[in-house]
């Protein structure tokens, strides 16, 4: 009887060492897979690894602004002149930021070249505010927001209100939060809406509701994907190439190190092939019951978060703000997932705050970290970044031999400037040293950065 039970049992594996590998898993199915592995791209976590110190910089500028609340001076002196003591500034930032006030001193003092430290004069205590140089890139960018509403961002605000059929209205709240991404000003319920009541309506519930106008453009309700799809089959047609295969398809860059089998090359083929509605298209009474229109509609969303990434300024957002307008766009629940599914066409990075911020790339609009088709105000916040990410001991070193041009030369008599000084200090042997005969005699005259850091 055991010899019987015995044959009947399935021969025993032998036990695999310890150095083997399991081979990996390989679909053979023709359809993208449900779930996938989010693979790292360098370049887009270099972009929000900068904007750490971007976000830090707005909360303790902030902070400056609130704490001079009742001196503060208006937009036409220059939020430069606005100082608040250093001793309140810590408060604040303990409090509202939950910074401790050695952490905030120590993001001031890393970047000398935004925040100016000094003795006040008066109170004889210490005070902060923003240099020059800092004040001038914000009244640059305020200058790109306040030039692009009459046309720019009224347009880009009714095609957001499209995008949400078939009411087409949006939350006040929703898009106020979403303000900076579109490149919209805070009192842009004013400048925008109320200025315009032919085109918005804000209902006493707190919608803001898209009115049709005889004055819209008639490309109104094209997206970004497909005038790009146009351009590319226009510019790259092959000979002998079907209509077909480019008049769905979206622009697609997986990641470096992102594997793609056969049998994954053959569904994203199919994918692009895949008829959908547009994204501005009113889709409430169509029929989801198969499996075919079910995949038409999720291709549908692709290209709503497509053209919703498009409209912002940076071709970024956060996924948080994105998921208040889930709903409008058509979006799954379960929204990573979603645009973890579809890597060549998006991407989520986690850097920031220590992978609590997850923000949202359209891949197509950079190339190696950089905005392909820049604007004046994603300039002007570009000059912001830069700002920031000049090394400190630049910044001291400036500060050094400014203070050191003040003096006068023993030996020739007449008042020297720091970069003469910076560059007999550094040993450049007149390869950085400027010409006195050209450049107009500069002995007699302070260096740049005077004015920047130098009261």
């Amino acid at each position: 009887m055991l010899r019987r039970i015995a044959a009947l049992r399935p021969p025993s594996r032998a036990a695999a060492p310890l150095g083997a590998i399991a081979a990996p898993y390989s679909s053979k199915s023709t359809s993208i897979p449900q779930k996938q592995q989010r693979v790292r791209d360098h370049a887009f976590d270099g972009v929000m690894e900068v904007q750490k110190r971007v976000r830090r910089f707005h909360a303790l500028h902030a902070l400056i602004l609130y704490a001079a609340a009742p001196t503060a001076p208006s937009r036409a002196g220059g939020s430069g002149a606005v100082s608040v003591p250093f001793t309140r500034l810590g408060a604040l930032a303990r409090r509202q930021l939950r910074l401790a006030p050695l952490d905030a001193g120590r993001f001031l003092l890393r970047h000398a070249h935004a925040f100016h430290l000094f003795l006040h004069p008066v109170h004889r205590m210490l005070h902060i505010r923003l240099t020059p140089r800092a004040a001038a890139v914000l009244d640059a960018e305020a200058d790109a927001v306040a030039a692009a509403l009459p046309g720019i961002s009224v347009l880009r605000l009714r095609k957001l209100l499209l995008l949400a059929p078939p009411h087409r209205r949006l939350r006040l709240e929703h898009i106020h939060l979403l303000r900076r991404d579109l490149g919209f000003p805070d009192d842009f319920a004013q400048s925008i809406i109320q200025s315009n009541p032919s085109l918005f309506r804000l209902t006493p519930d707190g919608f803001v509701e898209f009115l049709p106008s005889p004055t819209d453009p008639p490309d109104l309700t094209v997206a970004a994907v497909e005038r790009a799809r146009e351009r590319h089959y226009r510019e790259h047609r092959a000979p002998g190439s079907a209509e077909e295969d480019a008049r769905f398809a979206f622009p697609i860059r997986f990641p470096p190190g992102f594997k793609i089998g056969k049998y994954f090359r053959i569904a994203v083929w199919k994918w692009q092939r895949l008829p959908y509605a547009s994204p501005y298209a009113d889709v409430t009474g169509h029929d989801l019951r198969s499996l075919e229109a079910q995949r038409r509609m999720e291709k549908r969303a692709v290209a709503a978060v497509h053209e919703f990434l498009s409209l912002t300024v940076e071709k970024r957002t956060t996924l948080e703000r994105l998921a208040l307008f889930r709903d409008a766009l058509g979006v799954p629940k379960k929204i990573k997932e979603f645009l973890l599914k579809y890597q060549g066409i998006f991407y989520i990075s986690t850097r920031g705050n220590q992978g609590k911020l997850h923000t949202v790339f359209l891949r197509e609009a950079y190339y190696k970290g950089e905005l392909v088709d820049p604007n004046a105000i994603h300039d002007a916040r570009r000059k912001l970044e830069e700002l920031l990410m000049i090394n400190p001991q630049r910044a001291n070193l400036d500060r050094m031999f400014t203070s050191m041009g003040r003096g006068w030369d023993e030996l020739g008599g007449s008042r020297r400037g720091g970069s003469e000084l910076r560059d007999e200090f550094l040993g450049d042997g007149g390869g950085r040293k400027r010409n006195a005969d050209a450049d107009g005699a500069e002995s007699g005259e302070d260096s740049g950065v005077e004015s920047l850091y130098i009261d």
